[in-house]
């Protein structure tokens, strides 16, 4: 069962819901927070397992977890802040523009 809409509530036309681009941005926006949230996420691991090695023994195991969450958050965290800076200043000029 449905709710029946609000009368208050105007109708929505967005115009992101017919621009191919606006979709498009909004895509890349949504790409970009999960690869900015899984870079960090790594960055964090990296982290933890650094001071883990050093209250405990730091073994090779450890140091290339290390190095390889350094290396995987750096891969995806260089391009998707790039990418979000993009996204943002496209939304900011189109703002400016009126469109």
């Amino acid at each position: 069962m449905t709710a029946a809409p609000d009368p208050k509530d105007p109708p929505r036309n967005d115009p992101a819901d017919d621009d191919p681009v606006r979709r498009r941005r909004e895509q890349v926006r949504r790409i970009v927070g999960l690869a900015n949230r899984l870079g960090y996420l790594l960055l964090v691991v990296a982290i933890v397992v650094f001071f883990v090695g050093v209250a405990t023994d730091f073994t090779s195991t450890k140091a290339g977890i290390i190095v390889g969450t350094l290396v995987a958050s750096c891969v995806l965290l260089a391009p998707t802040i790039v990418l979000g800076y993009a996204v943002k200043a496209a939304d900011r000029d189109d703002r400016e523009r009126g469109l």
